[in-house]
């Protein structure tokens, strides 16, 4: 068996965007793939919305805490995801580069979270698709 891919996945703090990508593509459930996120400038917690939306899947988000992205999680990642083009990283990407541009969900109800949830989704099963064949 072949060494898992992980996947991170980047926005600006970690408490929105991101958390969608890691989550869903946990959710995923391919064990050939492990999801994680960071942010730019993090905050203290995942926005209640993201959670919402997550939970109502069937996602469990309560141990999420937002963390700040390093060198070692970018030298270590295989692909990394900008849930926002052009952020500033602190050092090089090692592995492949993946961006995409998904509006700031941070003061959003539950309600419109959930078309981007659904956004996100759909960006993360074609990306595991992708990267597992």
């Amino acid at each position: 068996m072949t060494q898992p891919k992980t996947v991170l996945f980047i926005c600006k703090h970690n408490a929105g965007r991101s958390q969608l990508g890691a989550h869903l593509l946990g959710h995923v459930g391919d064990e050939r793939l492990i999801a994680t996120s960071a942010g730019i400038s993090p905050a203290e917690t995942i926005n209640p919305a993201i959670a919402e939306s997550l939970h109502e899947l069937g996602i469990d988000t309560s141990a999420a805490t937002p963390r700040a992205v390093t060198t070692d999680d970018l030298e270590a990642a295989d692909v990394v995801v900008l849930m926002k083009p052009n952020l500033p990283l602190p050092g090089a990407v090692r592995g492949d580069l993946v961006e995409w541009s998904f509006p700031d969900p941070s003061n959003w109800e539950a309600d419109g979270v959930r078309e981007l949830r659904d956004a996100i989704d759909a960006k993360v099963r074609g990306l595991a698709a992708r990267i597992v064949s």
